[in-house]
């Protein structure tokens, strides 16, 4: 097809602002998808998605549609809207020439909303604002209207209002694609294909999802991926309708795949281009800024013997997740793991959840911290993202932790609340802006509108980790969102602390913390141990160490259970079995040591009450 023919456009908005549900009805009004195999999420494959009515990976679509003049190609990426999976957002603006903003008419502008709108204009893509849910009773799509003309400045006829639920707007929302999205510009040659994402299959090897900016590529020919060097024959190429449909070839503007029959995630990476290996294009495309990981955490298999297996689920999970990181980590207590970069908590319960579910395996995650930069007195620096890693305290001149940067969309009743918030996690506030006034502009709707503000804050990441999202939406009654985004590294008085169980240390237990919290945290740390921790034939101390300082302790009291104690005679099978009992019972504990520690005790971090 003509390339003034192809549109290549993506959809973005916030977390449950109806992105899936528009994808549904553009599959249907094209024809794509046929009535008997429409469901509801179509999208959306992978059952957590289903599950948690969320996206967790950008899809890929080729729609057919007839207008006025002809026919036309279009080509759709979903994207996820929760900012955990904000890579998959940038990974799809980089193959798109516009872009859909939805915006929920009954909620309005959200923290995504914003994020997502910055990185759509960072890439010059062309914007088309959606007002969708117009359906609901509690819609005011003019008030959200005036919000989008506020913030972005898009003008009042520019924006589109729909409901994806009912298919109403939806066939004018497809005209204005056309309309306004400009095609794709390709040149002849030389091939240069971005890869924006991956799967892998058992029979083709490394699946790359790609959009080619120039040239074209057919079954049988020789390429090379730019960046990692790598060569292969293509074994196959074709398009998403949904499902992957062989063609004979793709060319220059075209969104589709291309089978590589690579056996490892390092030979085709995702932000990689594609070209051919007799005639290579001298640049690549410029991919799009790779995120870092923000979240770190141990991940050991419950059972030693499974190692393996998790070190190839975690090869193959990488392939269709190109944000997971991780390296080889030993742990006294848990034995071989790796240490993971996440984007988020969120991030790390989906990965967590897939292992599981996909590959089988039985887990067990420690707690998670975040990567700090120590100044040492030689004069060096390191990144430290696990305690085991820090260096001793004699050591250490200086080290910083990083703080981001919170962008919190709320209604103004709650901006005492908010600030309350923040300032308990060692935060502080920048600036406030109102996102619109308090209803005049509503006078003919009958619910009335209340002013809505963006307050722009900065926290430390170790702050924000755990339960801050939470406690902002239960002390906003939940209608609070988050925005958040690596900010600068700043000094801190911080200090490792340590939980020692029966005198040794278990470093799968330690953190890092800030010294006013340290006495705290120790406290409610070994209180909580003390519960998860079994009795022992033996009394064992639990104390938490600060430095060189022990600043806190509990005593679980021994406990004397003889279990052939009503053996009073008979054979010694008897006597034989019940010890044997006994000692399977203590197998499935971890060991420390000579004391047993239940998996439930690695998780106390995360449910520490503050």
């Amino acid at each position: 097809m003509d390339a003034s023919r192809i549109r290549n456009f993506c959809i973005i908005a916030h977390i449950d602002h109806g992105k899936s549900t528009l994808a549904d009805r553009l599959l249907e009004i094209t024809g794509t998808v046929s009535a008997r195999e429409m469901t509801d999420q179509f999208m959306d494959q992978m059952d957590l998605e289903r599950e948690r009515g969320i996206t967790i990976k950008g899809k890929a679509v080729r729609m057919a549609y007839t207008a006025s003049d002809g026919e036309y190609q279009l080509n759709l990426i979903d994207t996820p809207g929760h900012v955990d999976f904000s890579y998959e957002v940038s990974r799809a603006l980089a193959a798109c020439e516009g872009a859909l903003l939805i915006v929920d008419a009954s909620q309005g502008i959200q923290a995504q909303t914003l994020a997502n709108v910055y990185l759509a204009m960072e890439h010059d893509l062309t914007i088309i604002p959606v007002v969708n849910k117009i359906d609901l009773p509690v819609a005011q799509p003019q008030r959200v209207s005036q919000e989008l003309q506020q913030a972005f400045g898009f003008k009042e006829d520019e924006i589109l209002f729909v409901s994806a639920k009912d298919g109403r707007g939806v066939p004018d929302l497809i005209e204005a694609i056309i309309q306004r999205v400009p095609p794709p510009e390709g040149a002849s040659e030389p091939l240069r294909a971005l890869v924006f994402d991956s799967a892998y299959d058992p029979y083709k090897g490394v699946v790359a999802y790609v959009r080619l900016f120039s040239g074209s590529v057919e079954k049988g020919a020789d390429v090379l991926m730019m960046s990692a060097g790598s060569r292969c024959e293509v074994l196959e190429v074709g398009v998403f309708r949904p499902r992957l449909t062989e063609v004979e070839r793709l060319h220059a503007g075209e969104v589709g795949y291309i089978a590589t029959g690579l056996k490892t995630v390092r030979e085709c990476r995702v932000g990689d281009t594609i070209t051919l290996s007799d005639r290579p294009a001298t640049e690549p495309m410029p991919g799009y800024r790779p995120l870092k990981p923000m979240v770190f955490a141990g991940l050991y298999p419950a059972e030693g013997e499974n190692y393996g297996d998790l070190r190839s689920a975690m090869e193959k999970l990488q392939l269709s997740d190109a944000a997971l990181s991780y390296e080889l980590e030993t742990s006294a207590a848990l034995g071989f793991g790796f240490r993971c970069g996440f984007l988020g908590l969120l991030h790390m319960e989906i990965v967590q959840e897939r292992l599981e579910r996909e590959y089988g395996l039985n887990l067990l995650f420690t707690a998670p911290s975040v990567a700090y930069q120590v100044a040492l007195v030689k004069g060096t620096e390191v990144v430290v993202d696990s305690p085991a890693k820090l260096p001793p305290v004699q050591d250490i001149a200086e080290m910083r932790e990083p703080w981001l940067s919170l962008s919190i969309v709320m209604p103004a009743r709650y901006i005492g609340t908010a600030m309350e918030l923040v300032t308990e996690r060692r935060g502080e506030f920048k600036r406030m802006e109102y996102l619109q006034g308090t209803g005049a502009s509503d006078e003919d709707n009958s619910v009335s509108s209340e002013a809505r503000v963006l307050m722009e804050c900065q926290a430390p990441l170790s702050e924000v980790l755990v339960d801050f999202y939470d406690q902002l939406k239960s002390r906003t009654q939940g209608y609070a969102s988050m925005d958040y985004s690596l900010s600068h590294y700043r000094a801190a008085p911080l200090v490792k602390l340590e939980l020692m169980v029966n005198n040794q240390v278990v470093d799968a237990l330690s953190l890092i913390t800030h010294r006013d919290r340290a006495y705290q945290l120790g406290k409610s740390l070994v209180g909580k141990l003390k519960t998860l921790i079994p009795r022992q034939l033996f009394e064992i101390p639990i104390q938490a160490a600060a430095g060189n300082r022990i600043i806190a302790r509990e005593t679980i009291r021994a406990l004397r259970k003889n279990v052939i104690a009503k053996c009073y005679g008979g054979d010694i099978t008897r006597k034989r079995k019940l010890l044997e009992k006994q000692a399977e019972g203590k197998k499935r504990m971890k060991r420390v040591g000579n004391v047993e520690i239940p998996q439930e005790a690695f998780l106390a971090l995360l449910k520490l009450d503050r």
